[in-house]
């Protein structure tokens, strides 16, 4: 994919970027460092040669399918969501029937097809539900304030994919030392995609692959300013990590905690879903959903997250800052129009 290809791509969304844009160019004002928006939210696309997306998503892993009163998006990301496929069906009321997840999903609402996806832990959403549900950034004050410049912040980065390690790319780039920590028994899974697009989110970055399961987490943050992470908030306290107790620990520090709906929520969310929940998509000549672009909200809120860090820390710091990828996408989506791509 060249880069005029890559400004296609751009086309597509263009009606949706300024807020964005904002976010993106107050993160320069802050940090003197600016974000190239194309290459941010396309270069995955582009290294891997992903095709513009209809109802499948760009990766191919996402359905947006017809319900019986509207749409749905169902994400089978990972080897565990196709292979609980067949128990959906049967939650859906067609045990026996082999005519699949498409025909199925037209029988019930909406709402049902998402409702029986979330029960089986698969990412589901209908489009448009997050809007107005929640900020994109939430902060909550749990530690005292001091201010430190850049280069004497020290990041580590328990996310893994896109938006997390995002964050922490441009904080990197802003000065900050960045260590990522890996689960022995979990990789991250942006591994097996495109070897140059992993490099670009990691680059300068140091690396320490860890047992989870035998602890000490709290250790490895001990000299850290900043904690970013991308997991339910009681998968971590089971870890031993409790961000409350992180940043009432020393001043200024700041914990970047991504998810799909919010820390209170442990329903789990991808790029491309997350972005149908927010509204984020475009429409077809028959005004039917569409996506738009690839696992958009990752991104987004990627430059989202950084921002705010970076705010915090420009202010003292002493914030947990929720940051949820369907209210990120929603602050980008205009309910009231949508962009039919072009033919």
């Amino acid at each position: 994919m060249e880069n005029h290809v890559l400004h296609d791509w751009m086309d597509s969304v263009e009606p949706f970027l300024d807020p964005l844009a904002d976010v993106a160019r107050s993160f320069t004002d802050l940090t003197g460092v600016p974000v190239d928006l194309p290459t941010t939210l396309f270069l995955r696309a582009q290294l891997a040669g992903l095709e513009r997306p209809g109802r499948t998503s760009a990766n191919g892993s996402c359905h947006l399918l017809q319900a019986a009163d509207g749409w749905a998006a169902v994400n089978l990301a990972r080897p565990d969501d196709l292979a609980a496929v067949p128990a959906l069906l049967a939650l859906l009321g067609s045990p026996d029937e082999p005519e699949g997840l498409r025909t199925a999903v037209r029988r019930v609402t909406a709402v049902e097809a998402v409702e029986g996806a979330r029960l089986l832990g698969i990412a589901a959403a209908v489009p448009g539900s997050a809007q107005g549900a929640r900020p994109a950034v939430h902060a909550e004050r749990f530690g005292e304030r001091r201010t430190r410049a850049m280069a004497e912040i020290r990041i580590v980065d328990f996310s893994a994919l896109w938006a997390g390690p995002l964050c922490a790319r441009l904080l990197g780039l802003a000065g900050a030392r960045v260590l990522k920590v890996e689960s022995a028994t979990r990789p991250d899974g942006a591994r097996s995609g495109a070897p140059a697009f992993y490099r670009w989110l990691h680059d300068g970055h140091d690396n320490l692959v860890v047992d989870f399961a035998l602890g000490a987490l709290d250790e490895i943050v001990a000299e850290a300013d900043v904690v970013i992470e991308a997991s339910r908030p009681r998968a971590l306290r089971r870890l031993g990590l409790r961000a409350e107790e992180f940043l009432a620990a020393r001043p200024g520090r700041v914990w970047v905690g991504i998810t799909g709906y919010g820390r209170e929520n442990d329903r789990i969310a991808f790029g491309d879903d997350a972005s149908v929940a927010g509204g984020l998509t475009g429409y077809d000549p028959n005004g039917d959903p569409v996506f738009l672009g690839d696992a958009l909200a990752d991104p987004v809120t990627g430059v989202f997250a950084a921002q705010a860090a970076a705010r915090s820390l420009a202010e003292g710091g002493g914030e947990l800052l929720c940051v949820s990828m369907a209210a990120c996408a929603a602050t980008l989506a205009d309910p009231r129009t949508g962009v039919q791509p072009p033919c």
